[in-house]
């Protein structure tokens, strides 16, 4: 699934306007990507700008301390957006996962483009450079940068490798190959800091994201003989803890460490209510992405999500049940 950059390079050289989006609740792979890209492009001369269906996480900020990410309807209106001549979609191609710029995305008159590494795909009409044995998007912005001969910043470097490092486990995932060495080794001699992008991600806790972790662990239900675990988190606890949305981050990973559990589930009521995320992930030859597509989401084969309406025991119920004649 080697992409061919050639036509992306063509479009960079002919227009000068560009817009980024991502994903809604986005990670670091989205946000790193987006800002690697937009510093990309503007070192060719090109107008960027980023705009985002949910802001950024506040454990996440530090990825972009000149606060450049917009979020529609909070820092810009629709109506500014039809001036840009391309639009791209970052490390999604699914509407769903677009939020409150899927209407963006749908009504963009102008061009539209994709980079993506997830299996996953609806047809958002535009120009698709996907690839889905790539461990992170953000090693596809680096393709991209060194397609249009673009020497690589320290900004883009620390960018990039934030992406590449947590897509990756921080290098400990089965999609890491010595390419992926190769990428962190090129980002880290053009000015990352390993240690520094590690701090601000893992190094920076507050109380309450360390007590609604401590909460969730505590709920963990095994079944299955152990193979499967899951937990959850209700909309009330953010508040019980002192906690945000964005803390429940990184927590499923946490549940899959558990000896002999090959596949772990959690459920993230939303603030509405009657509404949950479901994120999923294995360690086993069960396909997350096939088990989310069945809800309407999609991700990778180890780590994919969902999001599904219903009460608390309504969802569990219907999704375990899934997820145990898989596993069966």
């Amino acid at each position: 699934m080697t992409i061919c950059w050639d036509p992306f390079v063509e479009i960079v050289k002919k227009h000068r306007r560009f817009l980024l989006t991502s994903h809604i609740r986005p990670d670091c792979d989205a946000l790193g990507s987006e800002l690697g890209l937009a510093e990309v492009l503007e070192s060719l001369g090109k107008e960027v700008l980023i705009v985002n269906g949910h802001p950024t996480p506040p454990n996440l900020a530090f990825i972009d301390p000149a606060g450049r990410i917009r979020t529609l309807g909070t820092d810009v209106q629709p109506d500014l957006l039809s001036k840009f001549e391309v639009l791209i979609v970052l490390d999604t191609s699914a509407w769903v996962q677009l939020g409150p710029m899927a209407d963006i995305v749908r009504g963009f008159p102008a061009r539209k483009l994709v980079i993506d590494h997830h299996l996953s795909s609806d047809d958002l009409a535009a120009e698709p450079f996907k690839d889905s044995s790539v461990e992170a998007t953000g090693r596809l912005v680096l393709d991209a940068a060194r397609a249009l001969g673009v020497s690589l910043t320290p900004a883009i470097a620390r960018c990039l490798y934030a992406a590449l490092a947590t897509d990756t486990g921080w290098f400990r995932f089965p999609s890491v190959s010595s390419g992926t060495y190769d990428c962190a080794a090129a980002l880290v001699a053009a000015g990352a800091v390993p240690a520094e992008i590690y701090n601000a991600l893992y190094e920076r806790d507050s109380v309450g994201r360390v007590r609604l972790r401590g909460l969730i662990l505590s709920r963990i239900t095994s079944e299955l003989a152990g193979r499967l675990a899951y937990t959850y988190v209700h909309k009330d606890d953010f508040a019980l803890m002192g906690a945000l949305p964005s803390d429940t981050e990184d927590v499923i990973n946490i549940v899959l460490t558990i000896a002999g559990t090959q596949f772990a589930v959690i459920f993230v009521e939303q603030a509405g209510g009657d509404f949950f995320k479901i994120s999923f992930r294995s360690r086993c030859a069960l396909d997350c992405s096939q088990i989310a597509e069945q809800f309407g989401g999609g991700g990778h084969r180890a780590a994919a999500g969902a999001s599904i309406p219903g009460t608390f025991e309504e969802v569990r119920d219907r999704v375990l049940s899934v997820v145990h004649g898989a596993l069966a």
